[in-house]
């Protein structure tokens, strides 16, 4: 079995205070709008999942099946849940993070900040960012 370790230790993720639900209801309210259909699957798997801390570390190929994705819609799906600061990922781990604050998102760590102008446009206008300029190591 592969070791876990808590990736954000200021975003473990606990349930809300008010209605008991995995799923924040702040995430039904503030991010799921702007998430594309594969993300919001990702995420509710991801959920489902995860342990106490939040962690899991599914593989792209059982993710892949048990999501009946292809393997660049996972990417994508990825690629939203990180840039809208919802999960973190450092292969083979994966963290559901507790929600930001409205308005607030955690520091991309150094050398992946960067937006591209298309994907802040689009943030900004309220529809999925679906590429990420940050690429992860398989």
């Amino acid at each position: 079995m592969f070791p876990k370790r808590i990736l954000v230790r200021d975003r473990v993720r606990r349930p809300p205070k008010t209605g008991w639900s995995w799923i924040d209801r702040r995430f039904v309210r503030e991010q799921s709008e702007r998430l594309s259909h594969d993300a919001l699957l990702l995420y509710f798997f991801f959920c489902a999942v995860a342990d106490q801390h939040g962690l899991s570390y599914y593989g792209d190929l059982t993710l892949t099946t048990r999501l009946r994705m292809t393997g660049k819609a996972l990417e994508q799906a990825r690629a939203e849940l990180l840039s809208r600061d919802l999960i973190a990922h450092e292969p083979p781990l994966i963290q559901v993070l507790s929600l930001p604050a409205s308005g607030q998102r955690r520091q991309a760590p150094p050398g992946q900040g960067l937006l591209a102008l298309g994907d802040i446009l689009r943030e900004a206008a309220g529809f999925p960012v679906s590429d990420n300029p940050r690429k992860e190591s398989p």
